[in-house]
């Protein structure tokens, strides 16, 4: 049986969906459906019951799953133990971020840790947080690195900085010349959101939630999969957004964005999200305390050179 049949089955068998487990394995459906087709032929039994546009595990379906994970678990375990054995600092490790961090922090870490690690292959996937998070639950990436918060209590989760976010704004708006601003006055504008999975949003939502808003009501805000496009549209004028504070330096430098604190301030976590085995593996350890002292000299930075606000 093939390690990579396993692998997709319990990828589906986690997230209980084809698509969902198709896009952590960066696979197409049909492959998807392809590799399911043979565990089930090599096993001559129905792994999944497809109803309603539903998926669950049958009786058999459940017993392979619980196999898989054991399996994996100590595939683990025998690939860290020699690792460990070794004491060698080399190999490949995959890194998954979710896109703000991609985008504004990773570079600059990855970069410096490369050139410091030379034997190290490293290899880059983003998502939102909820992929991140999927794919570090199945096993396809080492190390994710989120800003939402995680909620499977298997996962080892480690704060690496805090990240304040913030109001933008055009120049001309306005609200720029606001030293504060509270979600009343933010209402008061068409809004712009990431999209569905984002942890930008929804620690977003859950703000605007904390100070009496529906999140029910926010659904017709303009949805965009990205910070870079977010930013354009607020440039262009056809709203405001919530966002990072580490994402618009270029804008502020460039003038073509105000960001505006809010009342009360909103602030949230990057944390490092990673298997409990994975903890043992040489490189990893290098890369995680060359990453805890990257995220912490950065935020000392923040600390005397924080973002100017309007």
């Amino acid at each position: 049986m093939s390690d990579r049949r396993l692998q997709v089955f319990h990828a589906v068998a986690r997230l209980l969906s084809f698509t969902k487990a198709a896009e952590v394995l960066h696979m197409t459906q049909p492959a998807v459906t392809f590799q399911i087709r043979q565990l089930e032929d090599q096993f001559d039994t129905r792994l999944f019951d497809r109803t309603h546009n539903r998926v669950t595990l049958t009786d058999a379906g459940q017993i392979v799953f619980e196999y898989a994970e054991k399996i994996f678990e100590q595939y683990n375990e025998m690939e860290n133990a020699i690792r460990e054995m070794t004491d060698d600092i080399s190999g490949s490790l995959t890194i998954g971020a979710s896109t703000t961090i991609s985008e504004y922090m990773l570079p600059a870490l990855l970069g410096d840790f490369k050139s410091k690690n030379t034997d190290v292959k490293l290899r880059l996937r983003v998502s939102n947080t909820e992929g991140i998070v999927s794919m570090v639950e199945n096993n396809v990436i080492d190390l994710g690195v989120v800003e939402g918060p995680v909620s499977n209590r298997n996962l080892l989760v480690e704060v690496c900085r805090h990240d304040e976010l913030v109001l933008i704004v055009p120049p001309n708006h306005a609200l720029a010349s606001y030293d504060t601003v509270s979600v009343k006055d933010i209402l008061k504008y068409p809004f712009i959101c990431r999209e569905e999975g984002s942890g930008t949003r929804e620690v977003t939502l859950e703000y605007m939630n904390s100070q009496g808003v529906d999140k029910h009501s926010m659904s017709n805000c303009l949805e965009l999969g990205s910070p870079e496009a977010v930013k354009g549209a607020v440039e262009a004028g056809m709203g405001v957004s919530i966002v990072s504070s580490a994402s618009i330096s270029k804008e502020l430098r460039l003038g073509s964005l105000v960001p505006v604190k809010l009342d009360p301030p909103l602030a949230r976590d990057f944390s490092f999200v990673r298997q409990r085995q994975k903890f043992k593996v040489p490189a990893m350890e290098e890369l995680l305390e060359f990453a805890r002292n990257y995220c912490q000299k950065t935020q000392q930075d923040d600390a005397i050179n924080p973002t100017p606000l309007a």
